[in-house]
């Protein structure tokens, strides 16, 4: 094989043209066939794919052998990339990723980096807290703490083994005095009051769950379904919430493709729905306010039949 034939940008375009030839599903980091093949080139040449790949160089035997045997993993075991690598970034920061917990794609990073569109607490005010429910590897929670220095972070998850992940990477980003990790399902254990409540919840319904490509199936069941409509765990989330918000505080609940699921359940509550110029969908935010009108309304009752 000749040399040029045999270059980094030469093995991203032959894992390109594979992966697109094997009909790859992608959301796992990437987006496209292209760019998910530099990661894993990069990945197999042991170099982070925060940075430019070096097109130019030359792979040598074993380079290629390394290069290709990440390939037919992706393909033949339709493995997302975050779980090859390890790695994964969220609102530009790097976290450990495998298979304890879901791979963090949430459009929620918009959120958090455009200072919870202004639901935060004034800059004025005392530090405060805020609590990730349902936070699998810990990443809006270190994010949170990563980027409002002023905030204590609760994070709650009902999975043993994401919480052993979501405790390496707290200590890879050092935030192990402002970040503490709860098990429990929901609000189970947890006895403080926020003034900002996220998360990212099972939210996948029956019907998106069956229809899932092949990537989906490396992830752990409980993090993706949420019973026939997506609502299982967000309507008692709904109920529950404004006994742990502040006065003046709001729950961010991404729910995806079950959005207009939840429309028809809480018919009446003041839910905002948040838009994202980088993409995504279906994260509403709500006040402590709007909960407790709705409650006193005879909100929250199953209007699923």
């Amino acid at each position: 094989m000749a040399n040029d034939h045999r270059t980094v940008e030469a093995a991203i375009r032959a894992a390109a043209n594979d992966f697109q030839a094997a009909s790859l599903a992608y959301g796992h980091g990437t987006d496209n066939a292209l760019d998910e093949a530099s990661w894993l080139v990069s990945h197999a040449l042991g170099r982070s794919p925060a940075e430019p790949p070096d097109y130019a160089h030359v792979l040598s035997l074993s380079e290629h052998e390394a290069v290709r045997a990440v390939v037919e993993r992706r393909i033949l075991e339709r493995m997302p990339a975050a779980y090859l690598t390890g790695r994964t970034w969220f609102a530009g920061f790097e976290f450990l990723c495998d298979e304890r917990a879901l791979v963090p794609r949430s459009p929620l990073a918009e959120f958090l980096l455009e200072d919870a569109f202004g639901l935060l607490p004034p800059e004025a005010d005392e530090p405060f807290r805020a609590l990730d429910l349902c936070t699998g590897g810990g990443c809006i929670a270190i994010t949170m703490a990563r980027l409002w220095p002023r905030a204590t972070i609760d994070a709650s998850d009902l999975s043993v083994e994401a919480l052993a992940l979501a405790a390496e990477n707290v200590a890879l980003h050092g935030v192990q005095e402002r970040v503490n990790l709860l098990h429990g399902s929901l609000f189970d254990p947890v006895s403080e009051r926020y003034a900002l409540i996220v998360s990212n919840p099972p939210y996948v319904d029956a019907q998106d769950l069956a229809a899932m490509p092949g990537e989906f199936a490396h992830e752990p069941p409980m993090g993706l379904g949420a019973g026939e409509d997506g609502l299982s765990l967000v309507m008692p989330m709904l109920a529950a919430a404004a006994g742990y918000l502040e006065p003046e505080g709001w729950l961010v609940v991404e729910v995806g493709n079950s959005a207009e699921a939840l429309d028809r359940r809480v018919a009446g509550l003041d839910l905002v729905w948040l838009e994202f110029d980088s993409g995504g969908h279906g994260v509403f935010a709500v006040s402590r306010t709007a909960l407790e009108r709705h409650a006193m309304n005879g909100g929250f009752q199953d209007r699923s039949r």
